[in-house]
């Protein structure tokens, strides 16, 4: 092939991205219904004792910081 050549070359095809989505889909292992309502159990738990904890540590955190100000 000449430097100067107005010759197109040809490219490998890029696989679609949705295919590649749709290949990775597949393999996905996806969890029974059981697992999935424990597991979101144990979350939605989870969440709403660091809640409290958080709370309670603010709580006491702004009633100390106002003992010491006062």
């Amino acid at each position: 092939m000449k430097m100067g050549s107005s010759e197109k070359t040809e490219k490998a095809q890029k696989p679609s991205f949705f295919a590649g989505v749709k290949s990775e889909m597949k393999k996905i292992s996806w969890p029974d219904k059981q697992s999935l309502f424990k597991q979101s159990v144990a979350v939605v738990c989870i969440s709403v004792v660091v809640g409290a904890v958080i709370t309670i540590l603010d709580f006491f955190i702004l009633n100390g910081v106002d003992f010491l100000v006062k």
